[in-house]
């Protein structure tokens, strides 16, 4: 797949020190995306990336709810919300952009979650899917068709923000091998993973991997 320096542009998603081995909501292999997404930022001329950004006690915290535990679920005023541990704290270090990628073609970031009521996956939209981050804006007066996504995690917010942007009207693709996920039981012997996948690719979201990318 040919990347078309004037109308491309490479999404990061929530490369932190909080989802790496570690950190307070770790994906499994998170680390490995690094080094991957650093070639893959060699390629393109433009690139944005998101942070969670929450404060402490965030309503998408399992804390914040008597006798809940991470991963349970819980209603919340705009539908259903998997409760997290504690992560991604505004202003801590393991909040930080990760300090090993190279953020020297990053334009934009998008801070998401920062409203203590309302969690957010997507780069585009918080989780009620009507409040949106400015960044479909940014993108079409900088003249974007196209997004690659990669980043963390494969089944939550990088499938958010690819479901949403198709939905808005942009070309995406998922860049597999730049993405890592969590995984929690979907039923039926599946995983939040492969929802995501079906979900993505109903949408027309394409799936390829980063050895499949050459500049224009």
């Amino acid at each position: 797949m040919q990347i078309y320096p004037d109308t491309d542009i490479i999404g990061v998603v929530d490369v932190q020190p909080t989802f790496m081995p570690g950190g307070e909501l770790p994906v499994p292999g998170g680390h490995e995306v690094v080094p991957i997404i650093n070639d893959l930022l060699t390629r393109f001329a433009h690139a944005f990336v998101t942070q969670d950004w929450h404060p402490p006690g965030h309503a998408s915290f399992a804390s914040a709810h008597s006798g809940k535990q991470p991963y349970d679920t819980h209603a919340l005023p705009y539908g259903e919300q998997v409760l997290w541990p504690d992560h991604g704290i505004a202003g801590t270090p393991s909040a930080a952009i990760h300090p090993e990628l190279d953020q020297s073609r990053v334009q934009v970031v998008i801070r998401k979650g920062f409203h203590p009521g309302i969690d957010s996956y997507s780069a585009f939209f918080e989780n009620d899917h009507r409040t949106p981050t400015g960044l479909e804006g940014w993108l079409r007066q900088r003249g974007f068709t196209r997004l690659f996504l990669c980043g963390l995690a494969t089944d939550f917010c990088v499938a958010w923000s690819a479901e949403d942007a198709a939905r808005l009207g942009f070309e995406v693709v998922v860049i597999e091998d730049a993405c890592r996920g969590i995984g929690l039981p979907a039923g039926d012997g599946r995983t939040t993973i492969d929802e995501a996948r079906d979900r993505l690719a109903a949408r027309g979201v394409q799936f390829i991997a980063s050895s499949g990318l050459r500049i224009g």
